[in-house]
C-alpha cells in the first residue's frame, strides 16, 4: 500500500527539492479521443474462435484480461478479411489523423489556445507509417504556423506515452517561451492478420484497441511572460528517465511480414516485470534523492492484469493503488502508447495531488518514467 510522505513528516517541497532544478514543464491540458467503433470483449472472443478454432482452449485469455470492450477503427466485418499493406497504411492514413485532430482540438480548445500558438509538435505512434508524417497532413487541416518545429517518433511501442511526453517536456524546456504540442495515436486493431494463427496474434486479439491522446505542455516560463503568475495549479512533469534491459528484445515488438506487421508479445512479460521492475524504478528514484515512499501515486500503463498483478507484487501494492490503470484497461483495453495518457486523465480528474510515477514497459525491452507533481 502506498505510504503518503506527508505522514512521515516530509513536505512536498522536501521531497520535491532534489529535483526542483529540474524540468518543471507544465501539462497545461489533456484530451483524448476514441475511434467510433466499440468492441464487445464476449463478441470479440465468439467472433476470434471461429476464425482461429484450433485455438479455442485459449478462450479464457479473453475473459481474464479484465478487459470489458475496447474501441476500434474499423467495424469488426472489417477484421475478418485479408489486407495488405496498401490497405492497411490508408486505413491508418485517415483515421489515425481523424483522431489526432480530435484530441488536438480538444486539448487546444481546454487550454485557451489556437494552433498558431503551437511552437512544436512532437508525434507518437507504432503501429501504423505515413509520409508525410501525420503532424505534416494535420499542418494542412489545423492553422499551424509554417515555422512550427515537428517530430514525429516511431517504435517506441506501448512506452511511447511516457517516452513521447518526456521528449516533448525538454523541447518545451529547451525553448524557453514556447508550447508543445504532443499528440499520441495508436490503432492497434489494423494490425490483426487472418494469416497468422498463432497463439501471440490470440493474445493480442484479446488485448489491444485503439485510441489517442494530446497534450499542451509549456516550460514555466512563458506562465511567467503572460501574467507573472501559473494560473492555478497545473501538473507538472519535473523528471524523465528510461531504463533498458540488455538482450530482451524477443520480449515485445513487430516482425515484418508479407501483410503487414506480425506481433511479438512474450508470456514472459509479467515474470519479467515481477522480477526486474523495482530495481529500475528504485534507481531512476535514487537519482532523484526519493525512495518508493515518497511517492504519492502511480501512473501507470495498464499492458494487461497480469503485467498490473506483477507491478503491484513488485512494488507491494494494493489493488487499488493503482485503481486508474484496472480502470482504463477495463473500459478501453490496452491502447498500447496512449493508454497511460488515459491513466493519467483518470488520476488528475479524481483530484489526486502530490508526486506520481508514471512508468511504460515497451519494445527494447525497456522502461520509461516520469516523475509528476500533480
Amino acid at each position: 500500500m502506498l505510504h503518503h510522505p506527508s505522514k512521515a513528516g516530509i513536505s512536498l517541497e522536501q521531497v520535491t527539492a532534489p529535483i526542483g532544478r529540474g524540468l518543471g514543464v507544465e501539462i497545461v491540458s489533456l484530451a483524448t479521443a476514441l475511434p467510433r467503433h466499440e468492441l464487445d470483449q464476449d463478441a470479440m472472443m465468439a467472433r476470434v474462435r471461429d476464425i482461429f478454432p484450433h485455438l479455442a482452449h485459449l478462450e479464457p485469455v479473453f475473459s481474464n484480461t479484465g478487459i470489458e470492450h475496447r474501441y476500434a477503427c474499423k467495424p469488426m466485418d472489417w477484421f475478418v478479411a485479408d489486407h495488405g499493406w496498401d490497405t492497411r497504411g490508408a486505413v491508418f492514413a485517415k483515421e489515425a489523423l481523424a483522431l489526432v485532430e480530435e484530441a488536438a482540438l480538444k486539448a487546444l480548445d481546454s487550454a485557451g489556445l489556437d494552433a498558431g500558438q503551437i511552437d512544436a509538435i512532437v508525434t507518437v505512434s507504432t503501429t501504423g507509417i505515413c509520409v508525410p508524417s501525420l503532424d505534416a497532413m494535420l499542418m494542412n487541416r489545423l492553422a499551424f504556423r509554417q515555422d512550427t518545429e515537428r517530430l514525429p517518433i516511431f517504435g517506441l511501442g506501448c512506452a511511447g506515452g511516457v517516452s513521447g511526453l518526456a521528449r516533448g517536456a525538454h523541447l518545451a524546456n529547451s525553448r524557453g517561451h514556447g508550447h508543445v504540442l504532443l499528440l499520441v495515436v495508436e490503432l492497434c486493431s489494423l494490425n490483426f492478420r487472418l494469416s497468422d494463427a498463432s497463439k501471440a496474434m490470440f493474445i493480442s486479439t484479446a488485448l489491444f484497441g485503439d485510441g489517442a491522446a494530446a497534450l499542451v505542455l509549456r516550460a514555466p516560463a512563458i506562465a511567467e511572460d503572460q501574467g507573472g503568475s501559473r494560473p492555478g495549479h497545473l501538473p507538472r512533469i519535473v523528471a524523465t528517465g528510461e531504463h533498458f534491459w540488455p538482450e530482451s528484445e524477443n520480449l515485445m515488438g513487430w516482425s515484418i511480414e508479407p501483410d503487414g506487421f506480425g506481433v511479438v508479445i512474450s508470456t514472459r512479460i509479467p515474470s519479467f516485470a515481477r522480477s526486474q521492475l523495482r530495481t529500475a524504478i528504485e534507481a531512476f528514484l535514487d537519482k532523484h534523492g526519493l525512495k518508493l515512499d515518497d511517492l504519492d501515486g502511480y501512473v501507470m500503463h495498464p499492458g494487461g492484469r497480469k503485467v498490473l498483478e506483477a507491478m503491484e507484487s513488485a512494488l507491494e501494492l494494493e489493488k487499488n493503488d493503482l485503481a486508474a490503470s484496472w480502470q482504463i484497461l477495463r473500459d478501453f483495453g490496452n491502447m498500447s502508447s496512449p493508454t497511460v495518457l488515459f491513466v493519467l486523465e483518470q488520476v488528475m480528474g479524481s483530484g489526486a495531488k502530490g508526486l506520481h510515477l508514471m512508468a511504460a514497459l515497451g519494445p527494447g525491452f525497456t522502461v520509461s518514467f516520469a516523475l509528476l507533481e500533480l
